[in-house]
């Protein structure tokens, strides 16, 4: 059979905000339930199938390298938490990963990784493959052991949709507890044996409220110990890991406040640290120093890339003035957390584009300076993770970098010892020298310069173009780090150049480089990413036929912004649950995350000016009718964050008013915002894009 491009219906409905009406000819698609809504996106999925059937060989090509290069039966280095070493592992054939631990033999020195995969006499916690059986969909929220190692509080997710089912296992019996809660977010934590505290979302899922739950009675008597009205605020509870402290956080985009309760008082009243105030955000860390309990705050009331500074636990926080400055505020460098030991405070920051970390030895709980963990590539990343014990004398470092696959260390802060634990195994002879990173800067139309960062193999000829992926995100702060990708290798072994526009919205130079990629200064972030287009092909390292372009997300927002824009700079664009019909969201308070995300995006609903400037740039709004890019949109029917219809809508318009171009829309029926569960049908999703995109930028087709 032979499908023709499908043409949505015109079913018109008018939007007037501020005295000014726009024609939606296809919010109908907005009704999940319809059937006319299925049927259309149905036919757009047999649309998309046929006319990338010729890719088949490309995909299965590309599905085949990522499978051959990675240690399918594997395992992470073991994690100390009480009695016990935990780590994960997959195995062979498998989609899901498995939970295990061991007895603790040596007190800092973590059992060596197999290379079976597993360790001997290890204990089973949960095999995920077991529990997605008969599910298309399956997601792992929570996985937490409580500090004695009896008890396993886990959630699960079976329909995309981020809401989970919690679950507490008996490590001693095997067994399960009548303990089911519904309707769990991320994020559980434990309060000795008998608590757990876990958060839940609203109707239009924001995480507004903190429980408390005690073990071995049913959830209808759960206590709701926090709720945030403030419909612009999420909160989260965690612990310190002095395990002394529960700590709720209660943040909106430019506002946070925190509140504590004594750990062995789970029943007691939580007291904030300091009430908020706009525009202020900070959080708290427990630390001891010279004996005496304190409080680390990380804010930035002084300057926007933040302060670290501290207080007496027993003090009251009447002023940011009031503490004790222990890492002022810079300009050039971004304060974003710190960690408290024991023996030592771990500080992250991000100096130049780079995330960084340091570390201060308490030497008698004495305040010295932090030491900068230093690493011989330009570019690179570091990630201090995986110790949750308050004296432990060794951290637990991730480093990676576009050309280097992960590496696991400890490091001893006694002594600075350096020691590998693991590095992430390649399979087929993967040789780092056989590609290369470098960064270039680019100056935006403003006299900005911008952080790119071009990957791809030494033996590229650069003296004429080559065909080039460009990516970008830029919004929330989030910054493109750089990492290993098995995946993206398939690219580059096939002559493609990978760039990496860190454009403004981004956090990779520091709060003003978010600043200036937000609100009423959004389109930076477009003209940035065309900016950075247009040096690749005034520079000969690309042309118009072989540039495509990528992002999903907020990032799709920048690829339905930029197909308007400056769509003739590229031959395709992929969107990946794109963010593409923002003003018709952010005019719709009762949408998931629409009245959180109003410090970001601006609230058109209140303010004309933010009316016109999203009107001005929204993708959906701004189709023209001339030659657009080729594009494929990726979405989701049970996405909670970017709704499946505005991709939908987007693909309908453009085939409705472009003249030229090939649009194609794919939409999975039984996944979320993350796309498919599952490894391998998560790398079989991955071989199709990519496919796409290869075939785009240099038509091949295997």
């Amino acid at each position: 059979m032979t499908f023709t491009e499908p043409i949505a219906p015109v079913h018109p409905v008018t939007r007037t905000h501020h005295n000014i009406s726009f024609i939606d000819n296809y919010e109908w698609l907005r009704d999940k339930e319809s059937a006319e809504t299925t049927a259309y996106l149905e036919a757009e999925n047999a649309y998309t199938a046929q006319e990338t059937a010729q890719l088949k060989t490309l995909e299965d090509n590309i599905f085949q390298e990522i499978k051959s290069r990675v240690k399918e039966t594997d395992m992470s280095v073991p994690t100390r938490l009480g009695r016990y070493w935990y780590y994960g592992r997959m195995e062979e054939g498998k989609s899901y990963g498995i939970s295990a631990r061991v007895p603790v033999i040596e007190d800092w020195v973590p059992p060596v990784v197999s290379e079976t995969g597993s360790l001997p006499d290890e204990e089973i916690l949960l095999d995920a493959n077991q529990l997605a059986e008969g599910h298309d969909f399956f997601s792992l929220g929570a996985s937490t052991v409580d500090d004695t190692g009896r008890y396993l509080a886990y959630s699960t997710d079976t329909e995309g949709n981020e809401r989970f089912t919690l679950y507490i296992k008996d490590l001693e019996t095997g067994e399960l507890l009548d303990d089911v809660i519904d309707n769990v977010f991320y994020g559980v934590t434990w309060a000795g044996t008998d608590y757990l505290f876990y958060t839940r979302v609203d109707d239009a899922w924001r995480s507004d409220s903190v429980w408390r739950h005690k073990v071995g009675t049913p959830a209808s008597e759960d206590v709701r110990v926090f709720h945030e009205e403030d419909e612009r605020f999420n909160v989260g509870v965690g612990s310190s890991r002095s395990k002394r402290f529960l700590i709720i956080e209660s943040s909106s985009k430019v506002t946070s406040e925190s509140w504590v309760l004594e750990l062995d008082n789970p029943t007691g009243e939580f007291r904030v640290i300091r009430p908020r105030e706009h525009n202020v955000e900070y959080s708290v860390s427990h630390a001891v120093l010279s004996g005496k309990d304190a409080w680390l705050i990380v804010h930035n009331a002084h300057g926007p890339n933040f302060e670290l500074g501290w207080m007496w636990t027993t003090d009251t926080l009447g002023s940011f003035d009031d503490l004790r400055v222990l890492v002022p505020h810079r300009d050039t460098v971004r304060i974003e957390g710190v960690d408290a030991y024991e023996h030592q405070l771990v500080i992250g920051y991000r100096r130049e584009a780079i995330s960084r970390a340091g570390v201060m030895k308490l030497d008698q709980g004495n305040l010295t300076e932090f030491v900068e963990l230093e690493f011989p590539e330009e570019l690179y990343t570091i990630e201090v993770m995986g110790n949750p014990e308050w004296d432990a004398p060794v951290l637990r470092l991730a480093y990676s970098s576009y050309v280097t696959p992960t590496r696991i260390y400890d490091y001893t802060v006694a002594t600075g010892e350096l020691r590998l634990l693991k590095e992430q195994e390649v399979l087929g002879g993967y040789n780092p020298d056989d590609y290369v990173a470098s960064r270039v800067w680019v100056t935006a139309s403003d006299g900005v310069d911008i952080p790119v960062s071009l990957v791809h193999r030494r033996d590229v000829d650069l003296s004429h173009p080559n065909p080039t992926i460009l990516y970008g995100y830029g919004s929330y702060e989030i910054s493109l780090d750089p990492g290993f990708s098995v995946a993206s290798l398939s690219l580059m072994d096939r002559g493609m150049i990978f760039a990496f526009a860190h454009v403004r919205g981004g956090g990779e130079l520091g709060r003003h480089w978010y600043d200036n990629g937000k609100m009423l200064h959004k389109r930076n972030t477009f003209t940035d990413f065309i900016a950075v287009a247009d040096y690749l092909l005034d520079h000969n390292l690309t042309t118009r036929d072989t540039l495509v372009a990528l992002g999903g997300s907020a990032g799709g927002l920048l690829m339905g912004a930029v197909a308007n824009l400056g769509g003739d700079r590229f031959k395709a664009i992929e969107a990946n649950v794109p963010f593409v019909d923002p003003l018709t969201s952010m005019l719709m308070p009762e949408l998931p995350l629409t009245v959180p995300e109003w410090e970001e995006w601006g609230n058109p609903l209140a303010d004309k000016d933010v009316y016109d400037y999203m009107a001005g740039y929204a993708p959906y709004e701004n189709i023209e009718a001339k030659t657009y890019p080729n594009i494929l949109a990726l979405t989701s029917i049970n996405d909670t964050r970017v709704l499946y219809v505005e991709p939908a809508k987007w693909i309908a318009q453009l085939r409705a008013t472009a003249t030229g171009g090939k649009f194609l829309l794919k939409t999975e029926m039984a996944a979320g915002h993350g796309g498919v569960s599952g490894r391998y049908e998560s790398w079989r999703q991955t071989a199709f894009e990519y496919a796409w995109l290869i075939n785009q930028a240099t038509g091949k087709v295997e």
